[in-house]
């Protein structure tokens, strides 16, 4: 007789539960770093955005996405080492130009102020205020304006 496996009878969300209470190799990184990884960052920074939420989306190989009321404003790596985010056609074109990191974001979405970053897993604090910037930015041009006032109450789109 074969043992019992210790999973049988977990179905559906139980089973999911228990993944999402496995440690994952981020956690681990960082109690041994003190570090936050960059991914934990960028949570910190959307979770302080109003009505903002992580959706991993499983086509694209759970890589996750950040979204305000199902649009999107910053899509992410697993490890959030590459990001895309949104801004104005102006501000994007500056960056791409200044910035070696920075590029137009593929799909066609670089046309309509998208750009492709990548950012090194031990940027510096003042990256990441830059960084911090642009995806309030993103979220400003994404979120309807009773949210995008919330961040920028000064904003006048």
């Amino acid at each position: 007789m074969r043992p019992a496996c210790p999973y049988e009878g977990l179905v559906g969300s139980a089973l999911e539960h228990r993944r999402a209470d496995a440690p994952r190799l981020t956690d681990v990184e960082t109690e041994i770093t003190n570090v936050p990884s960059n991914m934990k960052r960028l949570e910190a920074l959307v979770a302080k955005l109003p009505e903002a939420a992580r959706v991993d989306v499983e086509e694209w190989g759970d890589h996750p996405t950040f979204r305000v009321r199902s649009k999107n404003f910053v899509f992410s790596s697993a490890d959030a080492t590459s990001l895309s985010f949104k801004l104005s056609k102006e501000e994007a074109a500056a960056v791409v130009a200044t910035d070696d990191n920075a590029h137009p974001a593929g799909y066609g979405l670089g046309r309509h102020g998208w750009v492709a970053y990548d950012l090194e897993p031990d940027a510096t604090a003042e990256k990441w205020e830059e960084v911090t910037e642009w995806i309030e930015t993103s979220y400003t041009l994404v979120a309807p304006k009773t949210l995008a006032r919330q961040v920028n109450p000064d904003l006048d789109r």
